[in-house]
């Protein structure tokens, strides 16, 4: 027996940090979709009680470090499972891209399990699991659009934002998550508009969306790294209809509703960028099962 599950990439749409919890952590509030930027899980039955990992990509760990390794643990332990499995990973979103490619993995990997295994647990349940695997897994687990608040973990569904072209660029360099919340200013950030953002994505507005568009770790993670400040500068010039970074970085996104402006983004960033994508805006359920 075995299951197929899509683990698309995420966008902020909007990132805010509201404050600093007794716990260490930081309040967020964010807009998030997803994208037509893929990886392709195949979550294989075994008799042994195991867990393997199987990947193409040197990039991908086959041991506790791997996500969706993580994640096939925790179902297994939380529900008394006996059965093993093979997680075929074929890797197409970029590592370490602020898309949140592990978390997605994870996510299918916790879809995936539940109905190769027949467990009846609900999204909500599946959810939950997942705050306790990384704080974008929550939001992963639902494949769609919502606001996450809390650490992540609190979800609420919105519908499709409107249709658009989207364009990632990321750069060959790596930025840390931790370090960029370390140097966050509060005191001094420009928050964004999350309350526009969700109504814009409700009633479907575009051009409402591309004004309301926000991310405050921008304000670490351009001045630290020049690169990432220029590939939002070259898609701005190119005539994107708003351009943000995506998580803490590195990867920028342009959201574009013409196919032939989204094509002239790309080839003007090919040049500078190695890693470079053009799709399409998803933000509903995606199964490939």
């Amino acid at each position: 027996m075995y299951v197929l599950e899509k683990a698309p990439a995420k966008i902020n749409l909007s990132l805010d940090v509201l404050y600093k919890r007794p716990d260490h952590y930081h309040e967020i509030e964010m807009v998030m979709t997803t994208v037509d930027l893929a990886d392709r899980i195949e979550l294989i039955a075994i008799d042994q009680n195991t867990i393997k990992i199987e990947s193409e990509n040197r990039f991908v760990p086959n041991d506790d470090r791997n996500l969706a390794y993580r994640a096939a643990k925790l179902i297994k332990d939380t529900y008394g499972i006996k059965q093993g499995v093979i997680i075929k990973i074929e890797k197409v979103i970029p590592v370490a891209a602020g898309l949140a490619g592990g978390s997605s993995d994870a996510a299918a990997t916790l879809r995936g399990l539940n109905k190769l295994w027949s467990l009846g647990i609900s999204i909500e349940e599946l959810a939950t699991l997942g705050a306790k695997i990384g704080s974008d897994v929550s939001f992963c687990v639902y494949n769609s659009t919502a606001v996450a608040r809390g650490r992540g973990e609190n979800i609420t569904e919105l519908p499709a934002p409107p249709s658009c072209w989207v364009v990632l660029a990321k750069p060959r360099i790596g930025v840390s998550t931790q370090s960029v919340y370390q140097h966050l200013k509060l005191d001094k950030v420009k928050h964004p508009d999350t309350e526009g953002m969700i109504a814009a994505v409700k009633a479907g507005d575009f051009d409402e969306m591309c004004k309301n568009i926000g991310n405050v770790l921008e304000d670490v993670t351009l001045p630290k790294y020049p690169e990432v400040r220029q590939i939002k500068k070259l898609m701005e010039l190119s005539g994107a209809d708003a351009v943000l970074m995506s998580g803490s970085g590195p990867t920028v996104f342009s959201l574009v509703k013409q196919e032939s402006r989204a094509c002239r983004i790309y080839n003007s960033l090919r040049g500078f960028c190695e890693e470079v994508y053009v799709v399409r805006m998803l933000g509903y359920h995606q199964t490939l099962e």
